[in-house]
């Protein structure tokens, strides 16, 4: 057991015309830093493709992570899914990576692209081990991983990319790693290297993808914890409480909210310094307080901040937006998506009496749903998070 841990990005290009992806990825945990992540690609596209990777992909990542071994997955694959009579091949191929205890992982794959393996940059030929399980070649690695390590598992869609229209081949296998080794330095999360993949893949399909193209990408990373506070306590003699506990906490600090701003400058017994500056007019500006990381204003931004949450875990198309902007939604964005790991969200339970005016479009109510959407959201990007109202 160590302190790493798997950010795990993934999306998909539907076949043109389609309205249901044929490729199917589902991740499954096992206890603090193990997990399985299975990427099935149905034959095909369309309805039966998309059911029968979903069928493939659901059984072996819950038998995976019950313990059980490959042969048994393979075996009720097999038995489960039968060969198609016209083309004598599988219903669906596979790629499964399994992280143990931070450690290591297990690759194992079926008929889908190799999945490459980058350390520091260059691409590691990690060896395999060709298995013959219930009448199919199945290989079958072990590597040890270290931080910075990037996993990028794919479905043929991906070196199927241009065949016919930018590229006579397709997009070679030698090249899709190239295109990764660019950007692998930069510091991209494992969902924004995957939406930089698709978006090359859409550019050489001509904006009509051929087949269905997934793009799942790990990297292993070093836990990062993040502090949100938001709301004073329902009671005012827990604001000391409350502060002292959120401070405690390893790792960064943001405050967001104005009576939550002042109570924590007076906590700390350092002034409150407010900005007038509007980078984004729709949000209001951002303050600074000493021993504080980032200082702003509550429910607008946060409202901000879960849009970009869940457009996020679409499509990301709002990343050009919030990864390079300095308003306080935009800089919540980039420390709780990109940097953080683990997130503890502090929210005291006072009702504002200003946000009680019939005028106003913010209730106490709503400002409790939108913390717990964005938990949410936090959890279905891998995030580890825990909320403890006051």
């Amino acid at each position: 057991m160590n302190n790493l841990c798997a950010d795990i990005g993934y999306n998909s290009l539907n076949k043109y015309g389609e309205e249901l992806c044929g490729d199917h990825v589902e991740i499954i945990e096992q206890g603090e830093n193990s997990m399985v992540i299975v990427l099935a690609d149905g034959l095909g596209s369309g309805v039966k493709a998309s059911i029968l990777s979903t069928l493939t992909s659901k059984i072996i990542s819950t038998m995976m992570a019950a313990d059980m071994s490959i042969e048994e997955c393979v075996s009720t694959i097999a038995q489960t899914l039968p060969v198609c009579s016209v083309r004598q091949v599988a219903y669906s191929t596979f790629t499964i990576i399994r992280i143990v205890g931070g450690i290591e992982a297990e690759i194992i794959q079926y008929d889908n692209p190799k999945v490459i393996f980058l350390r520091d940059g260059e691409n590691i030929d990690y060896p395999s081990e060709a298995l013959d399980i219930a009448g199919k070649r199945i290989l079958k690695s072990k590597v040890y991983i270290k931080e910075g390590d990037i996993l990028v598992a794919l479905s043929d869609g991906v070196p199927h990319a241009g065949i016919g229209v930018t590229l006579n081949l397709g997009w070679k296998m030698e090249n899709i790693i190239e295109y990764i080794k660019t950007f692998c330095h930069v510091g991209f999360t494992a969902k924004t290297l995957t939406t930089m993949l698709l978006d090359e893949c859409y550019g050489l399909y001509g904006g009509k993808p051929g087949d269905d193209t997934t793009v799942c990408t790990v990297k292993i990373r070093r836990r990062e914890p993040m502090n949100l506070v938001i709301g004073p306590p329902s009671n005012p003699a827990d604001c000391n409480k409350m502060m002292s506990l959120f401070f405690s906490k390893e790792g960064k600090h943001i405050v967001c909210g104005g009576t939550t701003s002042n109570i924590a400058a007076e906590y700390l017994h350092k002034p409150l310094k407010t900005k007038l500056e509007y980078i984004d007019k729709d949000i209001p500006p951002i303050a600074e307080i000493e021993g504080v990381d980032l200082t702003t204003e509550g429910v607008i931004t946060i409202n901000r901040v879960l849009a970009y949450a869940q457009d996020y875990l679409k499509d990301n198309e709002s990343y050009r937006e919030w990864s390079s902007k300095r308003d306080g939604a935009s800089l919540i964005a980039r420390m709780l998506f990109e940097e953080a790991t683990d997130i503890n969200f502090f929210v005291g339970m006072a009702v504002n009496p200003a946000h009680q005016n019939p005028n106003l479009p913010i209730n106490f109510s709503i400002k409790m749903r939108l913390v717990d959407q964005l938990a949410e959201c936090l959890k279905k990007m891998g995030k580890k998070i825990k909320v403890s109202y006051f």
